[in-house]
């Protein structure tokens, strides 16, 4: 199973894009830390009136490090943004990929809000582990050791003493973030996702909330979840700024202890009062880069709750009964159909499920022939669509053209056999847009024309032509046009065999005669075309008829 550690590892980006920023980030706080040194060691110094040629240094340095500092913290924001939001896309494709396996059945059992925030809010908090855990850490510890070895230069009890109150500001912030902040840092991403979750399924079945007069409860749901995410959210900055709290009280107390640590030097004349003022002033600089130390553990907590969640949403495996898309090499050519497409003794279940759905199932398709596959629901005619489209696993012989499926990449498989599901996905841009994937070269008149042929034309004018919006999931579309939109996509795609699920679910049965005589009417004859009803379908409208009960073909 894939672990959190695996996501992180997968987060950071390669050396030669971090490098960069994170080197920026060091001369930046470094420099920081110097003009602050400089400045104090330039303000003491002049106060006794040397000569200016005694200063001229100094006062070169205060310049070039206040410029110094803001150059490089420019570089650092723009180089470590750069690699961390490159790695992101990487990161976020990655995630998709590995997703794309299991859709559609391998997600029926997964929550849509959770898979929602782990490719949203998850992989987006993935981008702090480089920006605001690794790089800080490794700058501000790179900077503080080395204002540790600058003071002791000045002053070693000064030194030792900013050591002693560094360690002690460490300890004590990180865990009081850490006691204060962990509980709320680690139920952040759970709540986004499950506030995401409740959303999705509010608005994607408010009809149905609203007839059944549940939909009050469910807002007071989302209401309950928001409040919850709200008050997580208050507890973490409430830990943070306790957190920044404490630094800020660590460095006053550092700047007194080195008062007290280095006045007895300063009064025997060991210790000149420019170095005096560089060993007390220092440690004002050094915690203000420290500061993000504190910081950088509670955004690692942040990060490794999103990695496990991650994580969790990346099975390692493929569950039982889908296809494992990587089993053979792609080869983004369409296998030829030949004969057609042959079943024998196939079997198939659905992921999760302990039964076969389908069972011994014998089954032809010749080049242009029109074959309707009848049954109860449940009978398993669904099964065999996403059979034919190797969605599913099979046990048994799947032949197409002769050769068997399970020798050829699933994504082969599709670009010869196309699925019209029961409910097609309309996105919510215009009617050009939903076609274009099919066919992405298609100019408008070969879109109009496809619309034409599946009986969309009089529509498509009288909706103002390709720029139309369907809305989301078709919502501004009837069922039956959203299945002709669908079959006008299959045709632009052109597949040799087309598997049309139930194109008439939710169509009038008053109008699914006249849609069915329109859909298989648009259809080429030299397409093989599948047509799985429950519903009677005039018997000159195909060739055969092919019964399922209980996942067997009857008869």
């Amino acid at each position: 199973m894939t672990s959190a550690a695996d996501v992180l590892r997968g987060a950071m980006p390669p050396a030669r894009r971090f490098w960069p920023g994170a080197a920026s980030g060091f001369l930046s706080e470094a420099s920081a830390v110097a003009l602050l040194a400089v400045s104090a060691w330039l303000i003491v110094r002049a106060s006794e009136q040397p000569p200016v040629m005694y200063l001229s240094a100094a006062v070169v340095g205060v310049r070039l490090f206040a410029l110094s500092r803001a150059s490089f913290r420019y570089l650092e924001r723009l180089a470590g943004h750069d690699a961390a939001l490159r790695q992101l896309a990487s990161t976020r494709t990655d995630l998709v990929r590995r997703l794309v396996p299991l859709a559609p059945d391998g997600l029926g059992r997964t929550g849509r809000g959770s898979v929602l925030g782990a490719l949203v809010d998850d992989v987006d908090e993935l981008q702090n582990l480089p920006l605001r855990v690794v790089q800080p850490l490794m700058s501000s510890a790179a900077v503080a050791l080395g204002a540790v070895v600058l003071v002791a230069f000045v002053s070693w009890p000064a030194a030792l003493t900013l050591l002693g109150c560094l360690v002690v500001a460490g300890a004590v912030a990180t865990l009081w973030g850490w006691a204060a902040g962990s509980r709320a840092e680690g139920t952040i991403a759970p709540l986004r996702g499950r506030l995401a979750g409740a959303l999705v399924d509010h608005l994607g079945s408010l009809e149905v909330l609203q007839a059944c007069g549940a939909e009050a409860r469910s807002r007071d749901r989302i209401r309950a979840l928001d409040a919850d995410l709200r008050r997580a959210a208050v507890r973490r900055a409430g830990a943070q700024a306790g957190t920044s709290a404490l630094v800020s009280l660590a460095a006053g107390a550092a700047s007194i202890v080195a008062v007290l640590a280095a006045a007895p030097a300063l009064t025997t004349g060991e210790l000149a009062a420019p170095a005096f003022a560089v060993a007390v002033l220092v440690p004002m600089a050094v915690f203000e880069v420290f500061a993000a130390v504190p910081l950088a553990a509670s955004s690692w907590r942040q990060v490794h709750a999103a990695a496990r969640r991650i994580a969790l949403a990346l099975p390692a495996d493929l569950p039982d009964g889908l296809v494992d898309e990587a089993s053979t090499p792609a080869t983004d050519a369409a296998p030829s159909l030949g004969d057609g497409i042959r079943l024998h003794g196939v079997a198939a279940r659905w992921p999760g499920s302990s039964s076969a759905s389908l069972r011994d199932v014998r089954f032809e398709v010749r080049p242009g022939e029109r074959v309707l596959v009848v049954g109860s629901s449940g009978a398993g005619k669904t099964t065999l669509a996403h059979v034919l489209v190797r969605f599913l696993e099979i046990e048994g012989t799947y032949e197409l053209g002769g050769t068997a499926v399970g020798e050829l990449d699933p994504d082969d498989v599709r670009r010869v056999v196309g699925l019209c599901e029961q409910h097609p996905m309309l996105f919510d841009e215009d009617i050009r847009q939903n076609l274009l994937f099919a066919h992405d070269t298609a100019t408008d008149a070969e879109l109009e024309a496809a619309l034409e042929r599946v009986g969309l034309g009089p529509w498509l004018r009288e909706r103002g032509g390709l720029d139309a919006r369907v809305g989301e999931r078709g919502a501004l579309v009837s069922g039956g046009q959203a299945q002709r939109i669908a079959l006008a996509r299959a045709l632009l795609h052109g597949f040799p065999v087309l598997v049309l699920d139930e194109p008439t679910a939710g169509v009038d049965p008053e109008a699914s005669d006249a849609l069915l005589r329109d859909l298989l009417g648009a259809v080429g004859d030299d397409q093989a075309v599948v047509l799985i009803s429950h519903v009677t379908v005039p018997d000159e409208l195909v060739d055969r008829v092919v019964r399922l009960e209980h996942g067997a073909l009857a008869g």
